[in-house]
């Protein structure tokens, strides 16, 4: 079954649910939940790794910032003690497990709620894969919600070991800014990735088109969709970031969310400039092999032109009537084949001078 017939199931199992029930929409991708910690001060840092929710809540201060990232959504009975204990809305939780949610950003009473899509080249494949990600910012603490094991994190996990920058100076917020800014960086290059791969596809399309080529158009089209789906709501999305009033966001950190606001509306940029391309090399595509036709049909146009004369003679000389002279010459059935070629050279001499092959 296809992750679209999964999602279909799993839609209908949610339908007729109360609101805020949290129910698994995606595709289930590791066996077991882990959550793994980061809690750091200027001066220390402590981690954890594969701990139980409780022992990553006891290392929650009030002088540190302590960032849980809980590894497998698909486990909601996790999800739902994570919310009881620390008082999340109903819906929060069901959006965390909803892998169809589309970025958005939310505010409630102590916490701030954040969906965006991790997207990540596949070079092998020349696809992108996406995950759904969920961040909550609270007062001192950051959770962050994936599906799988490997993300775009961990050049952001080294700068907190090794207090490079200003990550272990900030506060959450800027944490939540910087897990943004990672997603968001990570786009240049899925984007990139794809871009390469449509500029040898376009090549390999004008030199020699074939029938598979309109399938990866087709798919790249997909690939690009995502991406615009991904994009376009998360430029929204951090820009009332940016706006908010919220006390969970300090105001130095604005100026790191404008920057990421101009990242997001150049990607946006790029997405839309490779979808125009995807347009072009459709119609590129359906040109070269129209050409390519025309091509064929005018050789076998001028094979066909070039022996109606040669048709003709030999149909004259075919008929076989008694009293034709040339049937009792010796030389007739040489010279007919002779005048057969120079008319048939004639014909190919008046084809490239009217430059028509």
């Amino acid at each position: 079954m296809n992750t679209r017939g999964r999602r279909a199931i799993a839609m209908a199992a949610k339908a007729g649910l109360p609101p805020g029930q949290a129910v698994f929409v995606g595709k289930q991708k590791m066996e077991n939940a882990t959550i793994d910690v980061m809690n750091f001060t200027p001066d220390e840092i402590t981690e954890l790794q594969n701990c139980s929710f409780q022992q990553a809540l006891k290392l929650a201060g009030e002088e540190s910032v302590t960032w849980i990232n809980v590894t497998g959504i698909h486990n909601t009975d996790l999800i739902d003690s994570i919310g009881n204990g620390l008082g999340l809305h109903p819906l929060t939780c069901e959006d965390i497990v909803n892998t169809d949610q589309r970025p958005k950003l939310e505010e409630f009473p102590g916490y701030m709620f954040i969906v965006l899509k991790m997207m990540t080249y596949h070079e092998g494949r020349k696809d992108i894969d996406v995950e759904h990600v969920s961040l909550l910012l609270g007062s001192g603490w950051v959770i962050s919600f994936q599906e799988r094991v490997g993300d775009v994190f961990d050049p952001l996990r080294e700068r907190i070991r090794k207090a490079a920058g200003r990550i272990r100076k900030s506060g959450p917020d800027y944490l939540v800014y910087a897990l943004m800014d990672s997603v968001v960086d990570n786009y240049f290059v899925a984007i990139e990735g794809i871009g390469e791969y449509i500029e040898t596809l376009d090549e390999e399309i004008i030199a020699d088109p074939q029938p598979t080529h309109m399938n990866e158009i087709h798919r790249l089209k997909r690939c690009i969709l995502s991406l615009r789906k991904a994009v376009w709501p998360l430029r929204e999305e951090i820009g009332t970031m940016d706006k908010n009033q919220s006390d969970l966001i300090a105001p130095e950190t604005g100026t790191f969310l404008r920057n990421l606001y101009d990242h997001t509306i150049q990607v946006i940029d790029m997405v839309e400039t490779h979808r125009d391309l995807l347009g072009g090399m459709h119609d590129t595509y359906l040109t070269s092999v129209s050409n390519r036709m025309n091509d064929i049909m005018k050789v076998l146009t001028i094979i066909a032109t070039i022996f109606i004369p040669l048709t003709f003679i030999a149909g004259v000389y075919g008929m076989n009537f008694h009293h034709m002279p040339e049937l009792s010459l010796a030389w007739a059935y040489p010279a007919v084949l002779i005048l057969m070629l120079i008319v048939g050279l004639l014909m190919v001499w008046f084809f490239k001078r009217k430059k028509w092959f």
